[in-house]
């Protein structure tokens, strides 16, 4: 009976690290995505300092409001603004990438 106990609790310690290290993966996917995609040419190289004051910072948000943002730039229910060229930059982003990158962001203090 006691060795059914130890091994649950070997199962779930297993799987809730690997949920813990999966989330991880996913942040440094972010920064890595956030990187590749060219976002720090506008919003600086963490998301804090954007090279024009127009541009917003997009540091510290939660996850769901940035990767709102980006998917209603991409699906053009945001326009206006300084939007159009940021449709461009978001045009072909996956879901899972704006995903990442929305993690990655709102990691960021």
């Amino acid at each position: 009976m006691k060795s059914g106990y130890i091994v649950k609790t070997a199962i779930l310690g297993l799987i809730m690290s690997a949920a813990v290290s999966s989330q991880s993966v996913f942040a440094a996917d972010g920064e890595k995505l956030y990187t590749e995609k060219l976002c720090m040419t506008c919003h600086g190289t963490e998301g804090k300092e954007p090279i024009m004051p127009l541009y917003p910072k997009v540091n510290g948000q939660s996850k769901e409001y940035t990767a709102a943002q980006i998917k209603m730039i991409k699906d053009g229910t945001r326009a206006g603004g300084l939007t159009a060229a940021m449709k461009a930059m978001v045009a072909t982003l996956t879901d899972e990438e704006i995903e990442a990158i929305s993690e990655y962001l709102s990691a960021i203090e």
